[in-house]
């Protein structure tokens, strides 16, 4: 049965270093995607060194006492391999009440920058880039055990322990969904690792999340990740399928296309070809924004999650709320 998208804002949490945005504007963005009643889910990205930006956990916990409808989330959690399941576990949990059950943990296993960047990511918590993917899926067996069970004892690869409960639990039962983000690129990518990257979304998650990829590919990727879960008898209706976007909505359309290079230039890296962010952006007028997001619902998106690739985010939201979610939200995921 075809089903409505639903649309998510991701926030620019490492814009506060090189001011293009605020505490002060997330909070007031996420107040107005909250109010709108059109945004359905509010994300924010997760680094340490590598892409510094505003701790995740944190700017989440101050988002959710400033919200009450928006689903909340990690877009994604990249420092997830590096942190104890044991802490992650109670600080989700805590952040489910305060947000009165709203959480989604976008989990990924991070390291995706230059090799040299992800190393100097990892190495002063003494892990292997090597050991990401086993990491990432110990720790989300431990996440779901502590925040379903009593006594939860534990005898794995990377950690151990007896007897844990965790208290309180998550507001939503059994527990808080978690989505998993990966995008391996073909031409850097062996093929036994991305069908393993792709295969755990299928066996491991409630979702999956992925960026710049051609609506082809994602149709494709999806089609494999569904199949994986019904193999498994795993329930495939309730999964969902995001795409994180990056948008500037103007009227002239060489002028929004520079914009954007300007600002992901600075947000990422001067390195990021035009030809890379050409893919990844919907740009111009509001049409051709609604035309790019509908290819990739036409390919199975149920979640589109759009971060403005601009210096005036609560100006890009005002457009995007009048002149391209009504037809964005008329669009329906196929069945």
């Amino acid at each position: 049965m075809e089903r409505a998208p639903r649309y998510g804002l991701s926030l620019p949490n490492r814009g506060v270093l090189f001011g293009a945005t605020s505490v002060d504007e997330l909070l007031a963005v996420s107040e107005q995607a909250d109010a709108s009643g059109v945004i359905d889910s509010i994300w924010v990205g997760d680094s340490l060194f590598a892409k510094p930006r505003l701790e995740s956990l944190v700017l989440l916990s101050a988002i959710a006492a400033r919200t009450r409808r928006v689903r909340l989330g990690t877009c994604c959690l990249s420092t997830f391999p590096l942190r104890d399941p044991l802490f992650l576990a109670a600080q989700w949990a805590a952040l489910d009440h305060v947000s009165s059950g709203r959480m989604i943990l976008g989990a990924c296993v991070g390291g995706s920058l230059p090799r040299e960047k992800a190393e100097a990511e990892f190495e002063p918590f003494n892990v292997k880039l090597a050991d990401r993917g086993p990491r990432l899926e110990e720790g989300i067996t431990i996440l779901r055990k502590l925040w379903t069970e009593a006594r939860v004892s534990h005898a794995g690869r990377f950690y151990r322990f007896r007897d844990l409960t965790l208290e309180p639990k998550p507001v939503q039962k059994p527990c808080p969904p978690i989505w998993i983000a990966t995008n391996p690129k073909p031409e850097l990518t062996a093929p036994r690792i991305a069908d393993r990257a792709l295969r755990r979304v299928g066996l491991m998650a409630d979702g999956w999340m992925t960026d710049n990829t051609p609506a082809a590919r994602f149709k494709e990727r999806w089609a494999l990740i569904r199949g994986v879960a019904s193999e498994a008898r795993r329930p495939t209706e309730s999964m969902e399928a995001a795409l994180h976007l990056m948008v500037n909505i103007n009227e002239d359309h060489s002028a929004a296309f520079e914009e954007a290079v300007k600002f992901l230039h600075t947000y990422y890296s001067p390195a990021m070809t035009r030809e890379y962010i050409e893919g990844w952006l919907a740009y111009g007028p509001p049409a051709a924004v609604v035309d790019k997001i509908r290819s990739y619902v036409d390919a199975g998106c149920t979640t589109p999650i759009l971060r403005f690739a601009s210096w005036n985010q609560k100006h890009q939201l005002e457009r995007a709320l009048a002149d391209v979610l009504p037809a964005a939200r008329a669009l329906r995921v196929p069945a």
